[in-house]
């Protein structure tokens, strides 16, 4: 086929989903903002280790009972024997999982859209990195939030020199929802280090405010000082972090997160100044960007408003007033996902390096706040 016919070829790319079973919360999320635009067909899954269970969540998805399989292996060699199997595979499961998924699908040939963080270990996603060199599948991350419409206008501002010479930026994620005990399935797995990982808090949302950070100002943290800990007594990861940050060319900033600021929801939010003017964005109220001006005053930029930017407005489905929210966001990256397979270059869904830098922060934060080391260099 020629690389035309691959770039115009708009016929939905077949997805596997791996975890999403009975009583998950992300994976169906993930198969909602997959099939939003019509660009993606969930098709198979290893939805559950257990056989009758991935049969029962096959049903559920829509999904025919007999690609509902017991494993990934089980998946990856039935579909490879079909003409219409999977193209690519979703990773919706708790974190230990996940670097045993990606690369059995890349030595198979699979492409991976996998949720974040990308592994459990440092040393897992330079694995990863090393075999997508040998085996250069697509391959990329759900960091939801840069798929809404006006961080990638913000993003898109920074880089026109909306706001000149970056100097400041401020990051927060705040939610209370392990502020007390862990129970149930969704909470006892993320402070659980069998599961998680390495990290708690900064692994599960800490990350999503370090690549929003460094998604928004096209700018790389250099160095870090962190100060991490798990303020609910018996627990062993991290519940609570802040670290000052360093950026290449000069500019600080602050990052925040935290799962036991009780009462919180989903605040996700990021401030970024330069020498001209700043902006803010909040995630609970995603629809608006505003500008502060060095002059004085302000401007509020609106989803869906008519001087927004190409990638702005390829992100939004709805006229100006109409929210569009996380799902939305997530369609996104798996919108841009199915281009990249069908033969679009430019993407702006997160990449194999963005969520090795991500599993460096975790680890570089984590040893450098348990050794009290101050600042500290963050090399991926």
């Amino acid at each position: 086929m020629a690389a035309s016919d691959i770039a115009s070829d708009r016929s939905p790319v077949r997805m596997g989903l791996v975890g999403g079973g009975p009583g998950s919360f992300i994976g169906p999320v993930h198969a909602m903002a997959a099939r939003l635009d019509g660009r993606i067909q969930l098709v198979a899954g290893a939805f559950s280790r257990d056989a009758g269970r991935s049969r029962e969540a096959a049903i559920g998805y829509g999904v025919a009972p007999e690609r509902g399989y017991p494993s990934l292996d089980a998946m990856l060699a039935a579909e490879a024997q079909r003409e219409d199997g999977i193209e690519f595979i979703t990773i919706a499961t708790p974190n230990a999982h996940h670097a045993v998924a990606a690369k059995a699908a890349i030595a198979a040939g699979v492409a991976v859209m996998s949720d974040k963080p990308m592994t459990a270990t440092l040393d897992e996603a330079r694995e990863i990195v090393a075999l997508l060199k040998d085996n250069p599948v697509p391959f990329g991350l759900t960091y939801t939030y840069s798929g809404y419409p006006l961080v990638r206008e913000m993003r898109a501002r920074i880089a026109g020199g909306a706001i000149g010479t970056l100097r400041k930026l401020v990051v927060e994620y705040n939610q209370g929802w392990l502020a007390g005990d862990a129970n149930g399935k969704q909470a006892e797995w993320r402070v659980d280090p069998r599961t998680a990982g390495l990290g708690g808090c900064i692994a599960d949302i800490g990350v999503h405010a370090f690549q929003l950070a460094e998604f928004v100002t096209g700018t790389r943290v250099a160095q870090i000082n962190a100060d991490l800990g798990a303020v609910v007594p018996g627990r062993v990861l991290d519940d609570d972090c802040q670290m000052f940050l360093r950026f290449t060319g000069g500019a600080r900033g602050l990052l925040m997160a935290s799962q036991v600021m009780t009462g919180e929801g989903n605040d996700l939010a990021i401030r970024v100044y330069g020498d001209k003017g700043g902006m803010r964005w909040s995630q609970e109220t995603p629809n608006q960007l505003t500008l502060l001006k060095a002059e004085g005053g302000m401007e509020i930029v609106r989803a869906g408003d008519p001087s927004l930017g190409t990638a702005a407005q390829a992100s939004s489905r709805l006229p100006g007033g109409h929210p569009e929210g996380l799902l939305e966001a997530l369609a996104n990256l798996y919108t841009d996902f199915a281009g990249h397979l069908r033969g679009a270059e430019e993407t702006l869904v997160p990449s194999a390096a963005e969520g090795l830098r991500g599993m460096a922060l975790i680890a570089t934060a984590v040893a450098a706040s348990r050794d009290n080391a101050g600042w500290v260099n963050l090399a991926v």
